[in-house]
């Protein structure tokens, strides 16, 4: 239980006894003391003084010394600044918390809770390589899970690949006319990759043929769709859709060119994934659903024969649901999936993490489900984020200037390299060593940086600023954990071990009272990222803390305290400090180095 649970219980014991009525956590707030006053949690007591008619100053002094006289070994004073209750945790406490939790590298972490969380992200299509989009998108859904998980619930990690459609035959279309039978392992170029290319052949050949068009008379949406390599890629949809022979073996072909190239990028990002949905396999689901619709006045048909859904009472007005000629979109698909995935896998919740353009198809697919008596339509949740964009602006695929996920992660590193070196503390590091340690830190760095931000804020990324070692970022706190590691050298090699003294350490000193009290808000932190599925609340309270022990140290020798109780008290002081570095470092996707 958290030093705020606890003061809050203990608050509402005392306001029980002292007054002889109910009271309730929502009666009153308690925050952490603010730098300028003495204390360091503080009851804010405004809310209660209408109710109990008394002054907001004698309010105070009452339940102060009331917590004093009943909670002697949780608070050692406390004082009154208009409606605020200052108090002050006792040194005793304090050191408890550091002797039962210092060595506990789970601590932070919930046992078992019994709720199935299925988290779905990264979703690419065949048609291109992952780029720096996907990247925020995978590292968000990545961390959101483990989050969960350390908070106690069963994870299951999931993506849908959209390996379908006309955008996947475009790719075919032009490998067909362009490629002359070339393959990855031919021209050594990773598989996806490969297959982008052709992706962009076809946009600029299409540009091409329309401009052609138009100079030969056509109006340009005639020749946007009379171009001859798009009527080609249409045909070709078709015939997949028919199930050709020679276009499913060229469609598994080319797919299976992407799947390679894509596993690379997950297996060097530390990205993982426990079920993969294919579209190819689900863009016929739903249907069913359409037609119970249908029966159930839920849905309309138009003159055309498509099916629509109202929902103009909902202010989403009317979604197609099903085209005339009896094909899929995706919001069809889309409700068959999320029903199979509640009803296969007996989900508590279902969270999507998909950018926030697409917030208005989020809210029609829940309305949908709900409107079709599902129970679990409230337990799909779709974790919103902003776009990633670099320093040079917005990227566009399809003309090729994306930033391939590949690319990024090779500039990190190399820039990592580049930093490292300029430090140049590491002259004893073999080849192999140093090649790990550039890729822990540039990864590391690229993680951090797109993690650090609240999920719903839109970004610019700055690979350059962030690799800074003394700056807001991943770098700056590995090199904490390493420097940590280092003192735990240090100490060992003269023979130190921690002791068992839990007494007679006198006072304790403000920067090691404020590391055990930032060291205890751990895991409510964890639980709090898991409440608001926000992975930047740990990156903020790492970084933060990382800080603190930099001031901590530089201030007060560990292997050279004042006394044997002082060192031991340092000493778990960083150990504790180090666990919880490397838990939260771990909960967003990142390694930690043993020195650097």
């Amino acid at each position: 239980m958290s030093f705020t649970s606890i003061i809050q219980s203990a608050a509402i014991k005392s306001l029980s006894a002292l007054y002889g009525q109910e009271f309730f956590k929502k009666d009153f707030q308690i925050n952490e003391t603010k730098p300028e006053f003495e204390g360091d949690y503080t009851i804010v007591l405004f809310a209660l003084v209408k109710a109990l008619k008394k002054s907001p100053e004698v309010l105070g002094h009452e339940l102060g010394k009331l917590l004093l006289n009943n909670y002697p070994e949780l608070f050692s004073s406390y004082n009154v600044i208009k409606g605020f209750l200052n108090l002050q945790i006792a040194d005793e406490q304090l050191t408890a918390i550091l002797l039962q939790h210092y060595n506990d590298e789970n601590y932070g972490k919930q046992p078992a809770n019994q709720k199935r969380v299925m988290v779905e992200y990264s979703s690419p299509n065949t048609n291109k390589p992952l780029h720096l989009g996907h990247l925020r998108n995978i590292f968000l859904g990545w961390s959101v899970a483990e989050i969960l998980k350390a908070n106690g619930s069963e994870v299951i990690k999931s993506a849908v690949v959209n390996d379908r459609g006309i955008h996947i035959c475009k790719s075919m279309i032009a490998w067909q006319q362009f490629a002359d039978g070339a393959t990855p392992d031919s021209v050594k170029e990773k598989g996806d990759h490969f297959v982008g290319d052709y992706y962009v052949k076809f946009n600029d050949e299409y540009k091409k043929e329309v401009e052609e068009l138009i100079k030969s008379g056509s109006t340009k949406e005639q020749a946007e769709k009379e171009a001859p390599i798009m009527k080609k890629t249409q045909q070709m949809l078709l015939d997949w859709e028919q199930g050709n022979p020679g276009v499913i073996e060229l469609w598994k072909t080319m797919n299976s060119w992407v799947y390679k190239g894509f596993d690379e990028t997950y297996k060097r990002i530390g990205s993982d994934f426990d079920h993969t949905f294919y579209e190819s396999n689900t863009y016929l689901l739903g249907k069913d659903f359409v037609r119970e619709g249908l029966e159930k006045n839920i849905l309309f048909k138009k003159e055309d024969g498509s099916v629509w859904i109202d929902l103009s009472a909902e202010n989403l007005d009317e979604k197609l649901v099903l085209r005339g000629d009896g094909t899929s979109v995706y919001i069809t698909q889309d409700i068959g999936l999320a029903i199979q995935k509640f009803e296969e896998y007996h989900l508590d919740k279902s969270i999507y993490v998909i950018g926030d353009e697409q917030l208005y198809h989020m809210k029609v697919l829940k309305e949908i489900i709900r409107k079709l008596g599902f129970p679990f339509a409230d337990e799909i949740f779709h974790l919103s984020y902003g776009m990633v964009e670099l320093t040079t602006g917005k990227m566009k695929s399809r003309e090729g200037t994306v930033v391939d996920a590949d690319d990024i992660v090779e500039e990190m590193v190399a820039t990592a390299e580049k930093h490292t070196k300029e430090l140049g503390k590491v002259n004893d590091f073999s080849a192999d060593e140093l090649r790990e340690l550039y890729e822990i830190l540039g990864l590391g760095a690229m993680k951090f940086y797109l993690l650090r931000v609240d999920p719903k804020k839109r970004m610019v990324f700055n690979p350059e600023e962030s690799i800074d070692f003394h700056g807001f970022t991943g770098p700056f706190v590995q090199y904490t954990y390493a420097r940590i590691q280092s003192i735990l050298r240090k100490v060992d090699s003269e023979g130190s071990v921690i002791g068992d003294e839990t007494s007679d350490i006198s006072k304790l000193l403000p920067l090691e009272r404020q590391l055990i009290l930032f060291l205890e808000k751990y895991a409510g932190t964890v639980s709090d990222a898991a409440d608001e599925m926000n992975p930047s609340l740990i990156a903020n309270y790492v970084f933060n803390l990382a800080k603190l022990y930099n001031s901590f140290y530089a201030e007060h020798s560990v292997a050279n305290a004042e006394n044997t109780e002082k060192k031991n008290l340092r000493l778990r002081l960083s150990v504790m400090t180090a666990h919880i570095i490397k838990s939260a470092l771990q909960l967003l996707g990142i390694k930690v180095p043993a020195r650097m």
